[in-house]
């Protein structure tokens, strides 16, 4: 997700994310994110905190969370400066865990094409929402007009652009874990709290969304490990029952990791008997062949597709990040 690239310098990577992200989505915040970049001030405060917890989304979300939606770039930045403890603080304590439940709507047909049951385990999991593919409900609307749906709740709306192999049903989960550095809780009013801080202003559908997606993970809620991704992947997937497919899955977390553990985390994951979809930026996953650009569905400048692959090599998809169209690639 360009934008979130911790070795970037603070203000580039502001600069970035209000052209690569904000723009044509949150005209407010790609007002604030282009302030901060030119706001010396600020951007000290930011090179006061490690690499990692500079990042716009996260700045973003803790002053939603600590003061509400500020409506201009000056009431923003006077809850950064005359709250800066507080600021630092929440920070340095919180990650950007954005747990968009859609997604499993561009992740559905993937799942649904491998033999069953399945046994889900999820890096990056957040608050584990996303490993409820088969409790979720679903209504594609293809391009030639044809609706495809599949009942539960919340219901999932995908556009889908072009042919694309949609499931019949839903496919059948028997396991389902997480990893991530820090879990949130969905019984934690804190902690959802802090999910929906994570969701842009301007889109309230995606709050009921989650809310509504956190109470079907309340009634079974999901085992989540407390961990790095890489060393704690084979010990969590031993667990797994032997007669389920293990699938090893993740959304937009390789970004957040320098190159190094990218391709720790691709080593350990090709050393399981799994199958592994990756939903992240193309540029993540070195070994990745990239597909031609005219397959690009969404042309700069705008919100970049992710692209879901499986394994590490094969490109199945472009989506959008929060899951509100996909493209299936032929092949």
């Amino acid at each position: 997700m360009i934008g979130n690239e911790p070795e970037l310098g603070v203000a580039e990577n502001y600069r970035r994310f209000a052209v690569a992200q904000a723009r044509g989505r949150s005209p407010l915040y790609e007002e604030l994110a282009r302030g901060v970049a030119d706001d010396a001030e600020v951007v000290a405060l930011l090179m006061e905190l490690p690499p990692e917890k500079r990042q716009p989304n996260l700045l973003l979300a803790t002053v939603r969370f600590l003061a509400g939606v500020q409506p201009d770039q000056a009431a923003f930045r006077e809850v950064v400066l005359e709250r800066r403890d507080e600021v630092v603080a929440t920070m340095l304590a919180r990650r950007t865990q954005t747990n968009e439940p859609a997604r499993c709507a561009t992740l559905l047909p993937a799942l649904a094409a491998l033999e069953g049951p399945l046994a889900l385990l999820e890096v990056g999991a957040s608050a584990g929402l996303c490993l409820y593919p088969d409790r979720y409900g679903y209504h594609y609307r293809c391009a030639d007009g044809e609706d495809v749906r599949l009942p539960g709740t919340p219901v999932l709306t995908c556009d889908v652009r072009g042919p694309a192999p949609l499931p019949d049903e839903k496919p059948t989960v028997v396991w389902r874990a997480g990893i991530d550095l820090n879990p949130l809780d969905v019984a934690d009013p804190d902690d959802l709290h802090w999910l929906a801080c994570l969701v842009w202003p301007g889109e309230p559908e995606r709050v009921d969304r989650l809310e509504a997606a956190a109470a079907v993970a309340r009634e079974d809620p999901p085992r989540i490990v407390r961990g790095d991704l890489v060393e704690e992947l084979h010990a969590l997937a031993e667990q797994a029952p032997r007669e389920a497919t293990l699938v090893v899955h993740h959304s937009a977390v390789l970004t957040y990791l320098p190159p190094d553990r990218r391709a720790a985390f691709a080593r350990a994951a090709g050393e399981l008997d799994a199958v592994w979809l990756a939903n992240e930026s193309a540029s993540v996953l070195a070994d990745l062949p990239q597909p031609p650009p005219s397959d690009l569905p969404v042309p700069p400048p705008g919100p970049v597709p992710f692209l879901l692959t499986r394994d590490g090599h094969r490109p199945l998809a472009w989506v959008d990040g929060h899951g509100t169209w996909v493209q299936w690639l032929a092949g």
